[in-house]
Protein backbone atom coordinates (compact mmCIF):
# COMPACT_ATOMS: atom_id res chain seq x y z
CA UNK A 1 0.00 0.00 0.00
CA UNK A 2 1.27 3.33 -0.68
CA UNK A 3 1.57 6.21 0.88
CA UNK A 4 -1.23 7.98 -1.20
CA UNK A 5 -3.32 4.74 -0.66
CA UNK A 6 -2.78 4.64 3.47
CA UNK A 7 -3.70 8.09 3.73
CA UNK A 8 -7.16 7.55 1.86
CA UNK A 9 -7.83 4.69 3.77
CA UNK A 10 -7.55 6.33 7.05
CA UNK A 11 -9.18 9.18 5.69
CA UNK A 12 -12.52 6.89 4.82
CA UNK A 13 -12.58 4.74 8.17
CA UNK A 14 -12.65 8.76 10.29
CA UNK A 15 -15.42 9.65 7.86
CA UNK A 16 -17.37 6.35 8.52
CA UNK A 17 -16.80 7.25 12.46
CA UNK A 18 -17.80 10.23 12.36
CA UNK A 19 -20.78 9.30 10.40
CA UNK A 20 -21.37 7.12 13.22
CA UNK A 21 -21.05 9.71 15.75
CA UNK A 22 -23.90 11.67 13.63
CA UNK A 23 -26.28 8.77 13.89
CA UNK A 24 -26.17 7.53 10.22
CA UNK A 25 -26.81 3.68 10.15
CA UNK A 26 -24.26 3.32 7.24
CA UNK A 27 -21.78 5.33 5.44
CA UNK A 28 -19.72 4.03 2.07
CA UNK A 29 -17.87 6.06 -0.22
CA UNK A 30 -17.13 5.58 -4.58
CA UNK A 31 -15.62 7.27 -6.99
CA UNK A 32 -16.79 10.38 -8.28
CA UNK A 33 -17.32 9.60 -12.33
CA UNK A 34 -19.94 9.13 -14.78
CA UNK A 35 -22.80 6.68 -14.22
CA UNK A 36 -23.09 5.50 -17.91
CA UNK A 37 -25.08 2.11 -17.41
CA UNK A 38 -27.35 4.16 -14.96
CA UNK A 39 -27.65 7.57 -17.77
CA UNK A 40 -28.91 5.04 -20.16
CA UNK A 41 -31.71 3.65 -17.86
CA UNK A 42 -32.77 7.03 -16.57
CA UNK A 43 -33.11 8.36 -20.23
CA UNK A 44 -35.26 5.00 -21.17
CA UNK A 45 -37.51 5.71 -17.96
CA UNK A 46 -37.63 9.35 -18.92
CA UNK A 47 -38.73 8.74 -22.72
CA UNK A 48 -41.15 6.11 -21.25
CA UNK A 49 -42.85 9.47 -19.70
CA UNK A 50 -42.61 7.22 -16.20
CA UNK A 51 -42.13 10.23 -14.46
CA UNK A 52 -45.13 11.77 -14.85
CA UNK A 53 -45.30 15.26 -14.63
CA UNK A 54 -42.17 15.58 -12.61
CA UNK A 55 -40.65 17.77 -15.24
CA UNK A 56 -37.38 18.29 -12.91
CA UNK A 57 -36.28 15.30 -13.77
CA UNK A 58 -35.56 15.86 -17.54
CA UNK A 59 -33.85 19.11 -16.58
CA UNK A 60 -29.47 19.13 -15.46
CA UNK A 61 -29.15 15.32 -16.93
CA UNK A 62 -25.35 15.94 -17.08
CA UNK A 63 -25.17 16.88 -13.56
CA UNK A 64 -27.54 13.73 -12.90
CA UNK A 65 -24.71 11.70 -13.70
CA UNK A 66 -21.62 13.22 -13.07
CA UNK A 67 -20.84 14.35 -9.52
CA UNK A 68 -17.57 16.33 -11.35
CA UNK A 69 -20.29 18.90 -13.11
CA UNK A 70 -22.29 19.51 -9.68
CA UNK A 71 -19.10 19.59 -7.37
CA UNK A 72 -15.53 21.12 -9.73
CA UNK A 73 -12.77 18.32 -9.34
CA UNK A 74 -14.86 16.13 -7.19
CA UNK A 75 -13.08 12.80 -6.62
CA UNK A 76 -15.20 11.10 -4.34
CA UNK A 77 -19.17 10.73 -3.31
CA UNK A 78 -19.78 9.72 0.60
CA UNK A 79 -23.02 8.00 0.80
CA UNK A 80 -24.94 7.72 3.96
CA UNK A 81 -28.16 6.21 5.63
CA UNK A 82 -30.20 7.27 7.64
CA UNK A 83 -33.04 5.16 9.62
CA UNK A 84 -36.29 6.31 9.66
CA UNK A 85 -38.09 2.56 10.82
CA UNK A 86 -40.67 3.66 14.01
CA UNK A 87 -41.24 0.26 15.03
CA UNK A 88 -44.51 -0.17 15.46
CA UNK A 89 -46.44 2.87 15.45
CA UNK A 90 -50.28 2.97 14.81
CA UNK A 91 -52.68 5.56 13.78
CA UNK A 92 -56.21 5.36 14.24
CA UNK A 93 -58.64 2.64 12.58
CA UNK A 94 -60.05 4.55 10.01
CA UNK A 95 -57.83 7.25 9.86
CA UNK A 96 -55.95 8.10 6.49
CA UNK A 97 -52.31 6.22 6.14
CA UNK A 98 -49.39 8.90 6.21
CA UNK A 99 -45.84 7.34 4.88
CA UNK A 100 -43.60 6.02 7.62
CA UNK A 101 -40.67 8.60 6.77
CA UNK A 102 -42.88 11.54 7.55
CA UNK A 103 -44.17 10.88 11.11
CA UNK A 104 -41.35 13.83 12.85
CA UNK A 105 -39.52 16.82 11.02
CA UNK A 106 -38.61 17.22 7.63
CA UNK A 107 -35.71 14.92 7.13
CA UNK A 108 -33.98 17.67 4.52
CA UNK A 109 -33.39 19.68 7.79
CA UNK A 110 -32.56 16.88 9.91
CA UNK A 111 -29.86 15.39 7.67
CA UNK A 112 -28.71 19.01 6.53
CA UNK A 113 -27.90 20.17 10.10
CA UNK A 114 -26.18 16.61 10.25
CA UNK A 115 -24.06 17.06 7.22
CA UNK A 116 -22.73 20.12 8.06
CA UNK A 117 -21.78 19.06 11.30
CA UNK A 118 -19.54 16.09 9.36
CA UNK A 119 -18.18 18.33 7.06
CA UNK A 120 -17.42 20.96 9.76
CA UNK A 121 -15.72 18.78 11.95
CA UNK A 122 -13.74 16.95 8.99
CA UNK A 123 -12.60 20.03 7.73
CA UNK A 124 -11.20 20.85 11.45
CA UNK A 125 -9.23 17.22 11.40
CA UNK A 126 -8.16 17.11 7.52
CA UNK A 127 -7.93 20.68 6.75
CA UNK A 128 -9.68 22.77 3.93
CA UNK A 129 -11.56 20.13 1.08
CA UNK A 130 -14.45 21.50 -1.72
CA UNK A 131 -17.50 19.67 -1.37
CA UNK A 132 -20.84 19.81 -1.38
CA UNK A 133 -23.95 18.08 0.75
CA UNK A 134 -27.13 16.82 -0.67
CA UNK A 135 -30.26 15.34 0.73
CA UNK A 136 -32.74 15.12 -2.21
CA UNK A 137 -32.58 18.36 -3.08
CA UNK A 138 -30.17 18.82 -6.63
CA UNK A 139 -29.55 15.78 -9.23
CA UNK A 140 -28.33 13.35 -7.46
CA UNK A 141 -28.60 9.66 -8.02
CA UNK A 142 -28.88 8.86 -4.42
CA UNK A 143 -29.72 4.99 -4.88
CA UNK A 144 -27.11 4.68 -7.45
CA UNK A 145 -24.25 5.90 -5.63
CA UNK A 146 -25.21 4.34 -2.52
CA UNK A 147 -25.23 0.55 -4.56
CA UNK A 148 -21.79 1.64 -5.15
CA UNK A 149 -20.83 2.67 -2.28
CA UNK A 150 -21.95 -1.19 -1.05
CA UNK A 151 -24.98 0.06 1.24
CA UNK A 152 -27.56 -1.80 -0.39
CA UNK A 153 -28.90 -3.00 -3.63
CA UNK A 154 -32.28 -1.37 -5.36
CA UNK A 155 -34.73 -4.13 -5.42
CA UNK A 156 -37.44 -4.39 -7.38
CA UNK A 157 -39.93 -1.52 -5.95
CA UNK A 158 -36.84 0.60 -7.11
CA UNK A 159 -35.95 1.35 -3.47
CA UNK A 160 -32.62 0.87 -1.84
CA UNK A 161 -32.50 -2.50 0.49
CA UNK A 162 -29.67 -3.15 2.77
CA UNK A 163 -28.82 -6.66 3.80
CA UNK A 164 -28.63 -6.37 7.12
CA UNK A 165 -31.68 -3.69 8.09
CA UNK A 166 -34.21 -3.59 5.08
CA UNK A 167 -35.29 -0.06 3.06
CA UNK A 168 -36.61 2.33 5.54
CA UNK A 169 -33.83 4.77 5.36
CA UNK A 170 -32.85 8.21 3.94
CA UNK A 171 -29.96 8.97 1.69
CA UNK A 172 -27.65 11.75 1.49
CA UNK A 173 -24.59 12.66 -0.37
CA UNK A 174 -21.45 14.99 0.13
CA UNK A 175 -19.54 15.11 -2.76
CA UNK A 176 -15.83 16.34 -1.99
CA UNK A 177 -12.24 16.49 -3.80
CA UNK A 178 -10.97 14.35 -0.70
CA UNK A 179 -8.92 11.14 -2.56
CA UNK A 180 -10.47 8.31 -0.76
CA UNK A 181 -10.50 4.67 -0.33
CA UNK A 182 -14.07 2.87 -2.24
CA UNK A 183 -15.83 0.58 -1.11
CA UNK A 184 -16.87 -2.31 -2.80
CA UNK A 185 -20.58 -2.21 -4.65
CA UNK A 186 -23.36 -4.38 -3.49
CA UNK A 187 -25.14 -7.05 -5.09
CA UNK A 188 -28.68 -7.82 -5.65
CA UNK A 189 -30.61 -10.48 -3.43
CA UNK A 190 -34.18 -9.79 -4.68
CA UNK A 191 -33.82 -13.75 -6.18
CA UNK A 192 -37.18 -14.50 -7.60
CA UNK A 193 -39.22 -12.89 -5.23
CA UNK A 194 -41.81 -10.77 -6.45
CA UNK A 195 -43.91 -9.41 -3.67
CA UNK A 196 -43.70 -5.64 -4.16
CA UNK A 197 -45.17 -6.16 -7.40
CA UNK A 198 -47.87 -8.48 -6.19
CA UNK A 199 -48.77 -6.10 -3.44
CA UNK A 200 -49.01 -2.66 -5.22
CA UNK A 201 -52.47 -1.87 -5.56
CA UNK A 202 -52.31 0.26 -8.43
CA UNK A 203 -49.29 -2.19 -10.81
CA UNK A 204 -46.89 0.76 -10.80
CA UNK A 205 -44.20 -1.26 -10.77
CA UNK A 206 -44.25 -1.92 -14.57
CA UNK A 207 -41.57 -4.26 -14.74
CA UNK A 208 -39.08 -5.57 -11.97
CA UNK A 209 -37.20 -2.57 -11.23
CA UNK A 210 -38.89 0.31 -12.68
CA UNK A 211 -41.68 1.91 -11.04
CA UNK A 212 -44.46 4.39 -13.49
CA UNK A 213 -44.42 7.26 -11.23
CA UNK A 214 -48.03 8.17 -12.99
CA UNK A 215 -49.55 4.71 -10.62
CA UNK A 216 -47.56 5.64 -7.90
CA UNK A 217 -49.99 6.20 -4.76
CA UNK A 218 -46.46 8.21 -3.39
CA UNK A 219 -46.01 10.54 -6.24
CA UNK A 220 -50.21 10.67 -6.86
CA UNK A 221 -50.55 12.14 -3.00
CA UNK A 222 -47.52 14.21 -3.04
CA UNK A 223 -45.65 15.02 -6.58
CA UNK A 224 -48.87 15.15 -8.05
CA UNK A 225 -50.04 18.89 -8.42
CA UNK A 226 -54.24 18.34 -9.49
CA UNK A 227 -56.71 16.83 -7.54
CA UNK A 228 -57.10 12.84 -8.08
CA UNK A 229 -60.10 11.84 -9.88
CA UNK A 230 -63.07 9.49 -8.08
CA UNK A 231 -61.18 6.60 -9.99
CA UNK A 232 -58.33 6.45 -7.74
CA UNK A 233 -60.42 6.26 -4.64
CA UNK A 234 -59.96 2.15 -3.55
CA UNK A 235 -57.08 1.74 -5.31
CA UNK A 236 -55.31 4.23 -3.04
CA UNK A 237 -55.58 1.81 -0.13
CA UNK A 238 -56.83 5.20 2.27
CA UNK A 239 -53.23 6.28 1.59
CA UNK A 240 -53.52 10.51 1.92
CA UNK A 241 -49.80 11.32 1.68
CA UNK A 242 -46.90 9.05 0.22
CA UNK A 243 -47.32 4.98 0.67
CA UNK A 244 -44.69 2.14 2.33
CA UNK A 245 -47.31 -0.76 0.80
CA UNK A 246 -44.22 -2.32 -1.29
CA UNK A 247 -41.66 -1.60 2.00
CA UNK A 248 -44.39 -3.36 3.99
CA UNK A 249 -44.01 -6.35 1.94
CA UNK A 250 -40.61 -6.77 1.43
CA UNK A 251 -39.35 -10.11 3.43
CA UNK A 252 -35.61 -7.71 3.76
CA UNK A 253 -37.60 -5.30 6.10
CA UNK A 254 -37.86 -8.11 8.84
CA UNK A 255 -34.31 -7.23 10.11
CA UNK A 256 -35.43 -3.49 10.03
CA UNK A 257 -34.69 -2.05 13.47
CA UNK A 258 -36.54 1.67 15.40
CA UNK A 259 -34.78 4.36 14.99
CA UNK A 260 -33.45 6.16 17.38
CA UNK A 261 -33.62 9.91 16.25
CA UNK A 262 -35.95 11.97 18.54
CA UNK A 263 -36.45 14.39 15.83
CA UNK A 264 -38.13 11.33 13.84
CA UNK A 265 -40.60 10.48 16.86
CA UNK A 266 -44.19 10.36 15.69
CA UNK A 267 -46.62 12.95 17.03
CA UNK A 268 -49.07 12.07 19.33
CA UNK A 269 -52.06 14.27 18.50
CA UNK A 270 -51.31 13.49 15.10
CA UNK A 271 -51.40 9.33 15.61
CA UNK A 272 -54.37 9.92 17.27
CA UNK A 273 -56.23 12.06 15.18
CA UNK A 274 -59.26 10.15 14.13
CA UNK A 275 -60.86 10.01 10.41
CA UNK A 276 -63.99 12.32 11.27
CA UNK A 277 -60.93 14.68 12.70
CA UNK A 278 -58.95 14.40 9.57
CA UNK A 279 -61.96 15.43 7.37
CA UNK A 280 -62.59 18.45 9.41
CA UNK A 281 -58.70 19.57 9.80
CA UNK A 282 -58.30 23.33 9.36
CA UNK A 283 -55.61 25.37 7.89
CA UNK A 284 -54.49 26.20 11.39
CA UNK A 285 -54.39 22.96 12.58
CA UNK A 286 -52.39 21.64 9.45
CA UNK A 287 -49.92 24.35 9.96
CA UNK A 288 -49.81 23.87 13.77
CA UNK A 289 -49.35 19.50 13.46
CA UNK A 290 -47.24 19.68 9.95
CA UNK A 291 -45.42 23.19 9.35
CA UNK A 292 -42.04 21.04 10.27
CA UNK A 293 -42.63 17.78 9.06
CA UNK A 294 -42.74 16.51 5.27
CA UNK A 295 -46.29 16.58 5.03
CA UNK A 296 -46.04 20.45 4.73
CA UNK A 297 -44.74 19.84 1.47
CA UNK A 298 -47.83 19.16 -0.23
CA UNK A 299 -49.69 21.91 1.19
CA UNK A 300 -53.02 21.84 3.15
CA UNK A 301 -55.53 22.36 -0.25
CA UNK A 302 -53.98 19.57 -1.93
CA UNK A 303 -54.14 17.37 1.40
CA UNK A 304 -57.66 18.35 1.99
CA UNK A 305 -58.46 17.18 -1.51
CA UNK A 306 -56.74 13.57 -0.83
CA UNK A 307 -58.61 12.87 2.18
CA UNK A 308 -62.06 14.36 0.36
CA UNK A 309 -61.81 11.75 -2.29
CA UNK A 310 -60.62 8.96 0.59
CA UNK A 311 -63.70 9.83 2.47
CA UNK A 312 -65.91 10.23 -0.46
CA UNK A 313 -68.26 7.47 -1.43
CA UNK A 314 -67.91 5.42 -4.23
CA UNK A 315 -69.43 5.95 -7.86
CA UNK A 316 -72.20 3.22 -8.38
Amino acid sequence: MTGADLKANLLSRRIKEIASGEGFYFAGISEAAELTTEARRLESWLNKGHHGKMSYMERNFEKRIDPRKLVPGARSVISLLLNYYPGKVKQKDGAPLISKYAYGEDYHFVIKRKLKNMVTLMVSEFGDFNSRVFVDSAPVMDKAWAEKAGLGWQGKHSNLINKKAGSFFFIAEIISDLELEPDKPSRDYCGTCTKCIDACPTDAIVEPYVVDANKCISYLTIELKEALNSEWREKLNNWVFGCDICQDVCPWNRFSKPHSETSFLADSKMLNLSKEEWAEITEDIFDEMFGRTAIQRTGFTRLKDNIHLLQSKPID
